[in-house]
């Protein structure tokens, strides 16, 4: 699962560009992807229009996708949860009560260069936070192998 502040912007950019990376690879039976949001804020408002115009112009769809918020539930149910920054990994952990199966990451610690995904919520700058969902998700995905 990835997570960000209000799963309207990079957190389901991560979950769609996961999916298309993994149905590329043939390995779709090994997979359950999905996205959320740490706030209440955006909660069933569907992906912000310039993270969709992104995706699709590599092709890339997210019909359908709301926003909903994280549960204490999801620890439970994902093996992996993924915040897109810093604050999303503390969020992450308060509303999961810790992370006691260190299940908790962030996208751009499986790369070479850790930071934060590029928040474009305020920079709006969507090719860069393009650039490291996509970095991400491709490293994340061979390590998964």
């Amino acid at each position: 699962m990835f997570v960000c502040h209000g799963n309207i912007c990079r957190s389901p950019m991560a979950e769609f560009v996961m999916k298309d990376l993994v149905k590329k690879a043939g390995r779709e039976d090994e997979f359950y992807i999905e996205s959320a949001a740490t706030s209440t804020e955006e909660i069933g408002n569907e992906v912000y229009p310039p993270a969709k115009r992104k995706l699709a112009e590599h092709g890339i769809g997210c019909k359908g996708k709301t926003a909903r918020q994280m549960t204490r539930g999801d620890y439970d149910r994902f093996d992996l949860l993924i915040g897109m920054d810093s604050w999303n990994f503390r969020n992450m952990n308060r509303i999961c009560g810790g992370d006691p199966e260190e299940k908790i990451h962030l996208l751009m610690d499986y790369t070479d260069e850790p930071r934060d995904v590029a928040d474009p919520w305020y920079t709006g700058n969507f090719e860069a936070t393009w650039r490291d969902v996509l970095e991400g998700c491709q490293r994340l995905l061979e390590l998964l192998k």
